[in-house]
């Protein structure tokens, strides 16, 4: 699909992409790409590797880009962000990890700010997370529920609110609050899978808590929706229609990988090696994605188990 009112290979169908060479923003890019988009990254390396040759990269120093690389866009996908299970959360830590997403989005919004109105793009998606909700138990957490408590909620809330400022400028903006995402290349899934491989898997905590995902496949397939229909703006909760427990998160896994699953971890082992980040792995977010599916996002892995077994088949 191409953007309401835009033809394929027009600057007005560009798109331009930050963090095209993470996880989720290779796959996007490619399927840009082949849907006939003029396709643009943002990097720090001149000449970024593994992209079609159409695909033009644009310099960036991870903040602020140039104001043509900002005009007569059809959208502009901002998925850039210093990993959050990089480390324990040090200082230094902290501050990049803001940096990367709260100050690089308000830069952003500046650039779209300084360009005439009628040159700026149609449509702003960024990337948030459900780390936007903290910790919260049973309760169910559609995109009306407030933030939460800790380090997280507090970053994705200012990067939302600088995501949502371009809105002010007439640029229609989605905020997307990503689960955890299943790939088989690269994020949480191969660092899960690989414990249990060894037959060494098992639930965390006491595994009560809920476990928001999506698969790859589908949060791209949110992203091309929210470039491309109009009606999509604000907060999106891109999650699957069924969350789950970590106990039926562990279940499945085994399932799939036909292993046991015999020997949980104890909460103070996990707080022990991930310091305060424990948190993100033992706390609760029962989240769904009411947006979503008001707006008729059909899921190609609506379900765990088997959302779980395209992802861990060989490519």
């Amino acid at each position: 699909m191409t953007a309401s009112g835009s033809a394929a290979g027009t600057p007005e169908s560009a798109v331009l992409v930050t963090g095209a060479t993470g996880l989720v923003g290779r796959r996007l890019v490619a399927a840009l790409a082949e849907e006939g988009r003029d396709v643009r990254i943002a990097s720090r390396r001149a000449d970024p590797r593994g992209f079609d040759p159409a695909v033009e990269p644009i310099r960036w120093d991870g903040r602020s880009l140039p104001g043509p690389a900002l005009s007569n866009l059809g959208a502009l996908v901002h998925l850039a962000g210093e990993p959050v299970f990089g480390g324990l959360l040090t200082a230094s830590r902290r501050r990049r990890i803001r940096a990367s997403r709260v100050d690089s989005t308000e830069s952003l919004v500046a650039g779209i700010a300084a360009l005439p109105e009628s040159d700026r793009p149609a449509c702003f998606v960024c990337a948030s997370a459900v780390g936007y909700y903290g910790s919260r138990g049973d309760e169910q957490l559609d995109e009306s529920a407030g933030p939460g408590d800790g380090f997280l909620a507090e970053v994705c809330e200012a990067w939302e609110r600088a995501a949502l400022a371009a809105g002010d400028l007439g640029v229609r903006t989605v905020c997307l609050r990503i689960g955890i995402v299943m790939a088989r290349e690269g994020g949480a899934l191969p660092l899960m899978a690989t414990p249990f491989r060894l037959g060494l898997g098992g639930r965390l905590g006491d595994g009560r808590q809920w476990f928001p995902w999506i698969h790859v496949d589908d949060l791209v397939a949110m992203i091309r929706t929210a470039i491309a229909e109009p009606l999509w703006s604000g907060p999106v909760n891109a999650v699957a229609p069924e969350p789950v427990t970590n106990a039926e998160l562990t279940r499945a896994l085994g399932r799939v990988l036909g292993r046991p699953t015999l020997l949980p971890v104890p909460a103070f082992a996990l707080r022990a090696v991930l310091g305060e980040l424990a948190q993100e792995l033992l706390g609760s977010r029962r989240v769904v994605p009411r947006a979503a599916r008001e707006r008729g996002f059909a899921y190609r892995h609506p379900r765990l188990e088997s959302a779980l077994a395209a992802a861990l088949s060989p490519s």
